[in-house]
């Protein structure tokens, strides 16, 4: 059972823009945290940003000032807004809960910096 999915990645050049959409399932949504974490070629996935049900946000240093997380609870989406994309972005980014769920993890969505 497909429980959430992730979509909006493409190829951008250095300094473009991008917004990744999540849509989880309803019960996932209004129990939990979100995230959106990232693996890049070469290394571990990793936490980006994190989204409370009270609109608590968290980002890591890499992407604060350029990365807006946001949620819209009726429409149990989880957005990732990415602006000044750099090449160390690219990566294929994932969502899941704050606290990950082996059974959560999908495909992904690619995203490209291209300079």
């Amino acid at each position: 059972q497909v429980q959430l999915v992730e979509s909006g990645g493409g190829l951008v050049q250095v300094g473009g823009s991008l917004r990744l959409s999540c849509t989880a399932s309803g019960s996932i949504f209004r129990i939990n945290s979100m995230a959106w974490y990232r693996r890049a070629p070469g290394k571990q996935r990793d936490l980006v940003a994190r989204i409370t049900r009270g609109d608590s946000t968290y980002y890591v240093d890499s992407v604060k000032g350029r990365f807006t997380i946001s949620r819209d609870n009726a429409k149990n989406t989880v957005y990732l807004q990415m602006n000044s994309l750099k090449p160390e972005d690219t990566a294929v980014y994932y969502c899941n809960t704050y606290n990950p769920r082996s059974d959560l993890w999908g495909q992904g969505t690619q995203v490209t910096v291209s300079s």
